[in-house]
């Protein structure tokens, strides 16, 4: 059985791109798959789960020799099971920058796409076969494609992310605006979380300068819930560090609707970095950058000391 999984911190494309390839894989090719997840997906995940009515996927702590593997989502090994290098990778799905250092027994099909989801990419490399899907994989496509162009508000947005998200709404006979509304809601609300879980809950590992940074975003159409937050989520942030192995917390709260982050500033170094990458003045324990939105594209090219 092929295990089909994405980057530790599963987000709507790290829950759907597994479940909609696994789909592909078992159906069409009649290649038995299953997708698994590395950890708890996000609200928005989840509500797209219950949305769909599909069940949520197992949690694997790593994998096994032997075991054989479909990545999507990444290609950071970073972001990858502790011992993926006693696996079989069979392939590699992405739309991220290619990282390095995955090495494989055996030649492999990869394919990163310069677009803002993996489930766009799968989309066209299903073809025609997508015409006979379930109602599900097709809706988990279009949610996947709506989280990560924000409503076709990120930068990353290409035109054909774009085409085939209104493809899709018009074959499953959805009011893109609407359904997004209901999608950005279920992001934005963390109450039952704590600081630490939102400290960790849509996180990527970067090195800067030689120090090692956990870069996390939190989307919502409700900054003010999480910025009430800002004491309680900085004061948490050594702890988060010193225990997943990294010397600092990036937090940048993304307001949906306004097309803005506001960065939480907790020390003078986070206060030099915004700085020397955005350009702004740091005077208070946060800052906010008008336009950026999206972590790809506009906050992990642009960090610097």
């Amino acid at each position: 059985m092929i295990q089909v999984f994405g980057h530790k911190a599963p987000d709507t494309d790290s829950t759907g791109s597994p479940l909609i390839w696994a789909w592909y894989l078992s159906d069409i090719r009649k290649t038995p798959a299953k997708a698994v997840l590395q950890g708890t997906p996000n609200t928005e995940a989840l509500w797209m789960l219950g949305k769909w009515g599909v069940e949520m996927p197992e949690i694997i702590q790593d994998v096994a020799a032997g075991d054989q593997c479909v990545i999507v989502d990444t290609n950071n090994p970073a972001e990858l099971p502790a011992s993926l290098a006693q696996a079989e990778v069979l392939e590699i799905i992405d739309h991220h920058l290619l990282a390095g250092g995955i090495t494989t027994r055996t030649p492999i099909n990869v394919t990163i796409r310069p677009l803002a989801c993996t489930a766009t990419i799968m989309h066209d490399l299903i073809g025609e076969d997508l015409d006979r899907a379930p109602r599900w994989v097709k809706g988990m496509m279009l949610t996947c494609i709506l989280s990560d162009t924000l409503e076709f508000r990120s930068p990353t947005t290409t035109p054909h992310d774009r085409w085939v998200a209104e493809k899709l709404a018009g074959d499953l006979d959805v009011a893109i605006p609407a359904y997004a509304a209901e999608m950005f809601a279920a992001k934005s609300d963390v109450s039952a979380f704590s600081d630490a879980a939102l400290l960790r809950m849509d996180s990527k590992e970067y090195e800067l300068g030689g120090k090692q940074l956990r870069v996390s975003v939190l989307e919502t159409t409700a900054p003010q819930v999480l910025i009430d937050r800002k004491a309680a989520l900085i004061a948490a942030m050594p702890g988060v560090a010193a225990e997943d192995g990294a010397d600092e917390v990036l937090l940048f709260i993304v307001d949906i609707l306004n097309e803005r982050s506001t960065l939480l500033v907790p020390n003078d170094f986070v206060a030099k970095v915004a700085a020397a990458s955005f350009g702004v003045s740091v005077d208070s324990d946060s800052v906010v950058l008008p336009g950026v939105v999206s972590r790809k594209k506009q906050i992990i090219p642009a960090l610097k000391l």
